[in-house]
């Protein structure tokens, strides 16, 4: 897998969090707050996938747009930015060496341990 920032999906985030729309949860929350397959699939019918674009800070650029495949690394749940989202997406991008979207994540990840 090849990943690179969604900068649509970064600018939601950040605008969410500055609204105030956030879960200031731990990071091993995620496994129970992530949206699951069927939650996301009921999104996209209800929302479409560019909406459902907007919750992940990576994009699959060999996955055509209308795929559910192209978007990685999710940091909410269709209502809210998960601190521990973000701290799964940021640890994840690290470990694969996504630098531009593990700086994205780290940079949410301040924007909401700010509000703490």
């Amino acid at each position: 897998m090849t990943a690179e920032l969604n900068r649509r999906g970064f600018d939601h985030a950040k605008k969410l969090v500055a609204a105030g729309e956030v879960v200031l949860d731990d990071r091993d929350a995620w496994s129970e707050h992530r949206p699951t397959a069927a939650q996301e699939n009921e999104f996209i019918d209800k929302h479409g996938i560019d909406e459902y674009a907007r919750w992940h800070l990576g994009l699959d650029p060999s996955h055509g747009e209308e795929a559910k495949a192209r978007y990685k690394f999710p940091y909410g749940d269709f209502t809210a930015v998960h601190r521990c989202g973000v701290l799964s997406a940021e640890v994840r991008a690290a470990q694969q060496n996504y630098t531009d979207i593990e700086v994205a994540a780290a940079h949410l990840h301040g924007m909401l341990d700010s509000k703490r």
